[in-house]
């Protein structure tokens, strides 16, 4: 117990206030003997008559009721996050907290210094010097939507009742030197889908003065068809793979479906697919273009674009 250097009452002189009482001495005697008014002494009798010698301990000073204080699901996402040892100021933007309230977060989960945290696995590491020179491409099979399901409402039994929703195709691009993505849902993975994907993609970064020049993908049955192929030669692009059974090799796409899910596919309860069709432009504006990005200092992918091409023109100029 920290007491303050004026205190009248520590917690042995509140026993032996209750003691000298009750053992019959006038409590305005007791209190004056022991240099308090008689209102203190009524307090700490009072006390110890509703919770005996521990009420006679100091209580904590914190209110009962604190309307602004943080929220406790966004307390437990910021360790969350941080535990993937995302910076700070990563944390803060995400989750729309000052920086200030995301370190004495961290600091009370005592995960304030990186350091503290358990050692990062260390796999080895690549990336491309120019934005262009390697594309990662990758599907991933979503839900579709027709209510609220079981991961906003818990209840899996509700949730899986009714005839079967089928799928949705999530097809992903990202720019292995910029992390600039791409991304389309499509009705299915089959060959014709990733080709019209991989022609729309590779448009996309020419809009962006980027030109592919290479491809890495899984084996998907579609990424080895002749399709692809076929499509891969006519847009001049090089192809390559993975080692089999190991996702990990195309890391960066796999990453930025994770971030896909937690930050768009999952991040609020959609009633029908279309609700999270429509919403998905406006998360990709926001990734590509405003969102922070870890392995890019803190900048969101497009400024290593504008980066790029303002080295380019100082080249040239």
């Amino acid at each position: 117990m920290d007491v303050h250097q004026n205190a009248r009452l520590t917690f042995a002189c509140r026993v032996l206030l209750v003691e000298r009482v009750l053992a019959g001495r006038p409590k305005a005697q007791a209190a004056r003997e022991l240099g308090i008014s008689t209102k203190t002494a009524d307090k700490w009798l009072r006390r110890y008559r509703e919770l005996g010698r521990d009420g006679l301990h100091d209580r904590r000073s914190r209110p009962h009721r604190s309307p602004s204080a943080t929220a406790e699901v966004l307390k437990v996402a910021v360790v969350a996050l941080r535990r993937q040892r995302m910076t700070l100021i990563a944390i803060a933007t995400q989750l729309g907290l000052s920086r200030a309230t995301v370190a004495r977060i961290a600091k009370a989960a005592g995960l304030n210094r990186l350091s503290k945290l358990e050692p990062a696995p260390v796999y080895r590491r690549y990336e491309r010097a120019e934005p262009g020179e390697l594309l990662h491409l990758d599907v991933k099979k979503l839900g579709r939507i027709i209510k609220v399901g079981h991961r906003i409402t818990g209840d899996r039994q509700s949730s899986n009742t009714g005839p079967a929703k089928g799928w949705e195709y999530l097809h992903v691009a990202i720019d292995d030197a910029s992390r600039v993505a791409y991304v389309q849902l499509l009705p299915d993975e089959a060959a014709d889908c990733t080709v019209a994907f991989l022609r729309a993609a590779v448009a996309y970064y020419a809009g962006l003065n980027v030109r592919i020049k290479a491809v890495y993908t899984d084996n998907a049955k579609a990424y080895r068809g002749h399709d692809f192929a076929n499509a891969c030669a006519q847009l001049g692009l090089s192809h390559h793979y993975t080692k089999p059974y190991t996702p990990r090799t195309n890391g960066k796409a796999e990453r930025f479906i994770q971030t896909c899910l937690r930050e768009w596919a999952y991040a609020r309860a959609y009633h029908h697919s279309y609700q999270r069709r429509d919403a998905l432009p406006t998360w990709l504006h926001g990734y590509n273009w405003h969102r922070p990005h870890m392995s890019l200092a803190g900048q969101p992918p497009i400024h290593k674009l504008r980066l790029n091409r303002n080295n380019l023109l100082r080249l040239h100029s």
